[in-house]
């Protein structure tokens, strides 16, 4: 599906604007209850009635929405007639408004699109609005969305859950707490490397990875030491789009197959855990004579060296042990891990030996 993206600095004034172009009249934004205590819900609300548009505001969720979280959206949407939906916030904001948009116009519950391509019916347009350099969730045609009784990530995609149009303004992320910054702009950093080495990367993938690698690395120190510099957020912001663009591409691999289970049984914030696994699994994985190794050279010469620094800065705990996770659980975490989607696109074969072996090097 096509998308139009609106770059830039003051450009989140124009959404008012932006969706009565596209026809929208009754608009469902949908934005997590952190995003409450910014200015950034209000505005939107008062440009989008300015235009003649009405809007319903849905914010009962959290972090990490859940499969109840989106029936609940769902719920609240579905007597309002609306026509267009607009997420405004993290991923967590984008990955809920893409579920509440599945189950309101195809029913059933997001298990039941588990998977790739199972959304049959039209969705209603959409827009995404980040307000983090993080998930790059605006340029992906996936939600991720937790099960609620299992705590399990299900990985939904569809063509059909691309946004219409993207709204990037660094300016929106200038209210990320300092730890908010870190968590999302390691895993945007994440994203550019495990995409730049799975085993279905594309050239296309290859040219945003190394594109987003360039902005994110040269900008995710700046930014968590100067927080108002608007360079250092458009870079960090542009990055995670592109990276976010190469998961399309090229997917993900093992870090995030051993990461969505620390955010299960743990509750760890997906930015910290993807941060504690990353440079130790770039470590596994160049040690297999698969010629990863030199692909990760050709993006840092000292990649792993770089990963740490930047952990470091990021003040994320120092392992594992640090983070509160037991030494009992490894072997059930490992079990978990292993069937992640994300691990079946790792360039060295990942199984429950692999995943333990790199928790053994996380601890």
């Amino acid at each position: 599906m096509k998308q139009t993206l609106f770059f830039g600095s003051g450009k989140f004034k124009k959404l008012g604007e932006i969706s009565r172009d596209l026809g929208f009249t009754r608009v469902l934004l949908v934005s997590d209850r952190d995003m409450l205590t910014t200015p950034y819900v209000d505005q939107a609300c008062r440009d989008l009635r300015t235009f003649g548009l009405s809007v319903e505001v849905f914010s009962n969720f959290s972090q990490n929405p859940d499969s109840a979280m989106v029936e609940a959206g769902r719920s609240f949407a579905e007597p309002l007639g609306i026509d267009s939906v607009i997420g405004l916030g993290g991923g967590s904001s984008m990955d809920c408004a893409k579920g509440i948009n599945i189950v309101l116009n195809n029913g059933g519950t997001m298990s039941d699109y588990r998977g790739y391509g199972k959304v049959e019916k039209p969705l209603l347009p959409m827009i995404g609005v980040p307000t983090t350099a993080g998930t790059g969730s605006e340029a992906q045609s996936y939600t991720l969305i937790s099960d609620s009784h299992t705590h399990a990530k299900m990985a939904c995609g569809d063509l059909k859950l691309t946004f219409n149009v993207a709204v990037l303004d660094p300016e929106l992320t200038f209210t990320q707490p300092k730890q908010a910054t870190a968590a999302s702009g390691y895993d945007a950093i994440s994203h550019a490397v495990e995409t730049w080495v799975t085993t279905c990367r594309t050239p296309l993938s290859a040219l945003l990875s190394r594109e987003a690698w360039r902005l994110l690395s040269e900008n995710y120190e700046r930014v968590l030491e100067v927080p108002d510099d608007i360079s250092a957020r458009t870079g960090m912001l542009l990055g995670a789009h592109f990276s976010g663009s190469a998961i399309e591409h090229s997917m993900l691999g093992a870090t995030h197959a051993c990461a969505n289970p620390l955010t299960a049984r743990y509750g760890t914030v997906h930015g910290v855990a993807i941060g504690l696994l990353l440079r130790h699994v770039v470590q596994w994985n160049a040690s297999d004579s698969n010629g990863t190794a030199l692909r990760y050279k050709e993006l840092d010469p000292d990649l792993p060296e770089t990963l740490s620094r930047f952990a470091k800065s990021a003040e994320f705990p120092l392992g594992l042990q640090a983070s509160g996770v037991s030494p009992d659980d490894l072997n059930e975490l490992a079990a978990d891990a292993a069937t992640q989607w994300t691990g079946t696109f790792n360039p060295r074969t990942f199984d429950v030996h692999g995943a333990r072996s790199i928790y053994e090097l996380a601890w």
